[in-house]
């Protein structure tokens, strides 16, 4: 591929700041897709989407909060067809794997003339230590309901991995990869596996899903955020999700990275001995 410079949206985020560090790393010209950035990028105000455009060839495309959410189809379906007006050739879209919503975003971005890669995924490793479940591991007890299925974790790295190497090569050229984790594990598992790497006591405590929702209320969640998380975890972790997939293996020939090594790793950075957590 000719030398281009790659707009990486969401790219302060949990796969799209290690997708472009990756590309950094190689040499290539990277521009930041978010609200803070030099040049703003805002999924919420399509004025700010030609000015992130300008001079772009390729694009890192996640959606936030979750390209499931009411309205998100129309919006990834125009913003595709803005990129490729302004002259974008690569598309590089990551996926929610088991969500219909995202799967209609699949479709539209099929559908265009674009040479495209998508990765579907689910539920990250990191979601353990750089999102919504550090806190309450911190805090020493995690509340979650107790009809979410076992989950093969997916491990961000190898997103990232695939996703650099979609936008700089034809490698994966209109491939659709459904990546997971190389077992799945339930969520009682992933904890204590953290609680003995950590050297901690970490209580799971199941509830009901109304339970689970009261709760989030109670400590002001904003409402469409506990919408979705009531979604998701009603919809993709009820067993659909559960089977593990190679396209980790198909994308770069070896196996996906495990949940172990993920928590070996990540105990050793001491992200789970926070200020918050009790022996």
């Amino acid at each position: 591929m000719t030398e281009i410079t790659t707009l990486v949206l969401g790219g302060t985020g949990k796969t799209g700041r290690r997708v472009a560090e990756r590309l950094a790393r190689a040499g290539k010209t990277v521009r930041i897709g978010s609200r803070s950035a030099p040049i703003p990028f805002d999924w919420d105000r399509p004025t700010t989407w030609e000015p992130a455009l300008h001079g772009i060839g390729a694009v890192y495309v996640t959606f936030q909060p979750d390209i499931a959410v009411p309205g998100a189809l129309e919006t990834v379906r125009d913003f595709f067809a803005q990129a490729i007006g302004a002259g974008v050739e690569k598309l590089v879209l990551l996926s929610g794997r088991g969500e219909p919503e995202a799967q209609d975003a699949e479709t539209a971005l099929q559908s265009t003339g674009a040479d495209w890669t998508i990765l579907r995924a689910s539920w990250f490793n990191q979601n353990f230590s750089e999102s919504f479940f550090l806190e309450p591991l911190l805090a020493g007890e995690v509340a979650l309901p107790a009809t979410l299925a076992a989950e093969p974790f997916v491990d961000v790295d190898d997103i990232a991995e695939i996703a650099a190497e979609a936008l700089t090569s034809d490698a994966h050229s209109r491939r659709l990869y459904e990546v997971t984790g190389p077992k799945a594990i339930t969520f009682p598992e992933a904890i204590d596996q953290i609680a003995r790497a950590s050297g901690r006591t970490i209580a799971y405590t199941p509830v009901s899903m109304d339970d689970y929702r009261v709760e989030l209320v109670r400590q002001q969640v904003p409402n469409e955020y506990i919408d979705l998380v009531t979604y998701l975890f009603g919809t993709v972790l009820d067993g659909r999700n559960t089977p593990v997939t190679d396209g980790v293996e198909q994308a770069l020939g070896r196996p996906a990275r495990g949940f172990s090594d993920y928590v070996r790793l990540t105990a050793a950075t001491g992200i789970w001995r926070g200020s918050l957590a009790r022996a």
